[in-house]
């Protein structure tokens, strides 16, 4: 069935890149292009964040380039993957950039899609499932819902530095965002959560941390601003991950679907199939 959907979608060409967008984890999240893009790709650049799993697409012969960059660790520098891709394209393969999530929310697809307007390198972007959508909804928390916000800000935690960015303006996202969605923010969640609260944030206010999402490791600390550091630290768990602020993390005690499926006996799971 996947191949019948997948047949007459568009053919990848011998110098060109396509930045595309596997998804926050689970691979059916992938979208038919994605599918299509892995299946014809001579060389595949993949970050850390894309499941082992979707790499299994790959037609035979085609070569996997690991250039996954996860803070706090050795990684390559992003000029260099984006001279990379140049590079692959410049020797005629038809290469795929791999990307968790979507390539254009936080994922450095725009430097590297400037990298190869500089480099006259024809390229294309296939969106992915961003985690601050697709994540939080594996939580049963939704983004918004018409009773409790009409409005969400999506922010990072860290800069191309690694520390908290300047250039946020704390006190407007506090006050005008119901609802907050932070990617790589927990190894700054103090600071955060305290210039929120400073901003005028209720310290009391929900804040629920969803790592690993959509995969079968998915780990959610729910918490308060003021307390989310702590109960983090208790809960020993790590990224990556995406750190919601607001009511909606109330829901997930009716909405949590995907847990309640994680840790569902076998015997009833299969009653369920």
């Amino acid at each position: 069935m996947a191949d019948d959907l997948t047949r007459d979608l568009e053919q990848m060409t011998p110098g060109c890149v396509w930045l595309v967008g596997a998804g926050p984890g689970d691979p059916g999240l992938l979208t038919l292009h994605a599918a299509n893009a892995i299946r014809q790709a001579d060389v595949i650049v993949y970050d850390a964040l894309v499941n082992a799993a979707c790499l299994k697409l790959a037609r035979p012969g085609a070569v996997l380039e690991y250039a996954g960059k996860r803070g706090g660790r050795p990684s390559a520098k992003q000029r260099d993957i984006s001279l990379r891709l140049v590079e692959l394209a410049r020797a005629g393969h038809r290469v795929l950039r791999l990307k968790g999530g979507d390539p254009f929310v936080f994922g450095r697809g725009g430097e590297e899609a400037l990298m190869l307007v500089r480099h006259n390198v024809p390229f294309r972007v296939v969106p992915g499932v961003s985690a601050g959508i697709g994540g939080l909804a594996y939580a049963g928390i939704p983004v918004t819902h018409r009773d409790i916000n009409h409005s969400v800000t999506f922010l990072t935690g860290h800069d191309s530095s690694g520390i908290v960015p300047d250039r946020i303006d704390w006190k407007s996202v506090a006050q005008g965002s119901p609802v907050i969605v932070m990617y790589m923010a927990m190894k700054h969640i103090a600071t955060i959560t305290r210039r929120l609260i400073e901003a005028g944030r209720a310290p009391d206010e929900p804040v629920a941390v969803v790592c690993n999402a959509t995969t079968d490791q998915q780990q959610i600390v729910e918490s308060t601003l003021d307390n989310a550091e702590r109960d983090l630290l208790a809960a020993g768990v790590s990224p990556p991950a995406i750190v919601v602020v607001g009511d909606v993390v109330r829901l997930r005690q009716s909405l949590d679907w995907f847990g309640d499926a994680l840790h569902m006996p076998d015997d009833q799971d299969r009653k369920q199939v």
